[in-house]
């Protein structure tokens, strides 16, 4: 009788164990999202607003003249260099049109556009020079200056309702990038040319200091748009940028970085629209972009130098934007080779018949690098052209992207996804066989108008969870 008793609590207890244990699993399910994207929100909330002091420069009051022909330069330094010595405040630039070289932001400055104001940046290319500490397509280096400019700066701004207009075009910037439909003719230079990205690729494999990898005059490396470099606590809210020689925004090397209500318009060669590289704590957000490249592309370093810096671009929160043409809506890589982990995507619109993929991971075995953490919620996309998903550890545009470094692509997920049509395919995976990716779920995603709806190589099963493509459950 006695053990009878003790065999009945026994049952009892191992049964009330699986139920307690089978609740708190059905607990943790239940929480995920929430528990993920209170992630997002605390990255956002670690981004403090910035402040300024109550000064106001206008650089009318500095000589500025808004005629679109006289070179603003000087105006526009002593303005921000006043504001930076007494302290910091904002820096006006009114209704008008005003030519200018490079714009070298310091710490403290609220460089503002009012309504009206629109900043043209000469053509004259030799007002670039001298060269700065920079980079190019992932790798540093001294070359032309950005056309806006920080270096090792703190707490500063870009704002207002104007627009900077870099005037690249045919015939001015774009013919570098060596591409007929961009103005480039037979026997120009451009940037393909052994003075210029083989140049830069070997000095990259060797490790040459970057102070001695000079470019500049003489060579066809554009510029980018708009870079700190180094920076932390930096805003760009509200203002247009249209007309890019390169990349729009690079933050490099920065923490606690806000784009907010910014537009970008700009359909040249790479004109990528925001490219945080080696960035952490980044808030894109209510921003559209237009654009001739990704609109926003996710990097951290390109082959042997990425593995040096070995800084990852983690805690990227994208939010509340509308992606037009582009070659991708979100993307990471193809420059990934220190790393990228925990981004989220969520209440977003993506839509163009110009507009390739919605997300996009891209990386090859010189890259290497690794791809981790990937949120992805509440995304409408009414049209692209090859896929809604595309994960390829095989990309390279140029010849012998073969290496030794095989990529690690791992916990990405989709989740209240509805596409229109998604073009070629719905999900496009081509991983690799030595390390193929892993844990992608799809969850609540409806796909229509895919040609093929899955081609998955070197992946592990996808995990659907009521996902429909092209009307079939999966």
């Amino acid at each position: 009788m006695k053990k009878l008793f003790h065999t009945k609590y026994l049952f009892l207890f191992i049964l009330s164990s699986l139920i307690l244990a089978s609740c708190k699993n059905k607990k943790k399910e239940t929480q995920t999202p929430v528990d993920v994207f209170a992630k997002a929100d605390s990255i956002i909330a670690s981004i403090k607003p910035l402040t300024f002091p109550d000064k106001t420069f206008n650089i009318l009051d500095f000589g500025a003249v808004a005629d679109g022909s006289t070179l603003n330069t000087d105006a526009i330094k002593k303005a921000i260099d006043s504001c930076n010595a007494s302290g910091g405040g904002k820096v006006l630039i009114p209704a008008g049109n005003f030519l200018t070289g490079p714009i070298h932001l310091k710490s403290n400055v609220n460089l503002h556009l009012e309504t009206g104001a629109n900043v043209l940046f000469t053509t004259d290319k030799s007002a670039y020079l001298p060269v700065v500490h920079t980079s190019y397509e992932a790798v540093e280096l001294m070359n032309y200056s950005p056309l806006i400019y920080a270096y090792k700066q703190n707490n500063f701004a870009v704002t207002g309702k104007g627009t900077f207009n870099g005037q690249a075009d045919k015939e001015n910037w774009w013919p570098w990038c060596g591409a007929e439909r961009y103005g480039h003719l037979d026997g120009e230079p451009q940037q393909k040319d052994e003075h210029n990205l083989p140049r830069l690729r070997t000095m990259n494999e060797n490790a040459t200091p970057v102070a001695e990898r000079i470019f500049g005059e003489g060579h066809q490396l554009r510029p980018l748009f708009f870079q700190p470099f180094e920076c932390d606590n930096v805003l760009v809210e509200g203002v247009t940028f249209t007309n890019a020689p390169f990349w729009v925004m690079h933050p490099i090397k920065c923490n606690y970085v806000r784009v907010d209500g910014v537009t970008v318009s700009s359909h040249g060669p790479n004109n990528d629209g925001c490219d945080p590289e080696y960035s952490k704590y980044v808030h894109i957000n209510n921003c559209t972009f237009d654009t001739g490249d990704d609109c926003i592309a996710i990097k951290s370093g390109r082959n042997d130098e990425g593995r040096r810096v070995n800084i990852p671009s983690e805690n990227i929160v994208v939010e509340n934007c509308y992606m037009k043409d582009g070659h991708g809506g979100v993307v990471m890589g193809s420059e990934l080779s220190a790393g990228i982990r925990n981004v989220y995507v969520r209440n977003c619109n993506m839509d163009s018949p110009n507009l390739d993929r919605a997300i996009r991971i891209k990386t090859n075995t010189l890259r290497g690098g690794f791809v981790e953490n990937v949120f992805v919620k509440n995304i409408k996309v009414g049209q692209v052209k090859e896929a809604v998903l595309k994960i390829n550890t095989h990309y390279g545009i140029y010849a012998n992207q073969e290496g030794n470094y095989i990529p690690e692509i791992k916990n990405i997920h989709l989740e209240n996804v509805t596409v229109e049509n998604s073009g070629k395919y719905a999900i496009l995976i081509k991983g690799r066989e030595q390390n193929p990716v892993k844990n992608v779920t799809l969850t609540n995603v409806t796909i229509k108008g895919a040609k093929t709806p899955l081609s998955v190589e070197h992946s592990d099963p996808i995990v659907f969870k009521n996902t429909t493509i092209n009307g079939k459950q999966y």
